[in-house]
């Protein structure tokens, strides 16, 4: 079944096509920066859209949700009182250029100590 404005609206003419944001532009490892917010974390999973719940999803602003058609994050992240596991969509995230490592309990259990502004899977994790 496709959608029409006729469906909801009580006309033919066609729903537009928002396009998704179909491919992730950050990998398992990479060190990101909160584009709002300002935390940084390293990539540990990806989801190709948002696989959270709907609560956490209204729990967000509407002036700042994002849509759910495009890859979510789940990160280690830090800020200078915490450290923590956050859920980012990628339209919230940018490289972090620090070249400094995320300081999480976490990290050690996952990953291979920093290297070149990143962090590489330790072996028993990779598939």
């Amino acid at each position: 079944m496709t959608l029409s404005h006729r469906t909801l609206t009580g006309t033919t003419a066609p729903l537009p096509i928002m396009p998704a944001i179909s491919h992730a532009r950050f990998a398992l490892g990479d060190v990101v920066r909160h584009r709002l917010f300002g935390f940084r974390g390293v990539i540990f999973d990806v989801d190709p859209v948002f696989a959270n719940s709907e609560e956490w999803y209204a729990s967000i602003p509407e002036e700042v949700r994002p849509v759910k058609d495009q890859p979510f994050y789940h990160l280690l992240a830090e800020n200078a009182e915490s450290s923590y596991v956050a859920y980012v969509s990628q339209q919230n995230l940018e490289p972090d250029g620090s070249d400094e490592p995320i300081d999480h309990p976490a990290i050690n259990g996952l990953f291979e100590p920093f290297t070149d502004g990143r962090y590489a899977l330790r072996r028993e994790h990779r598939h």
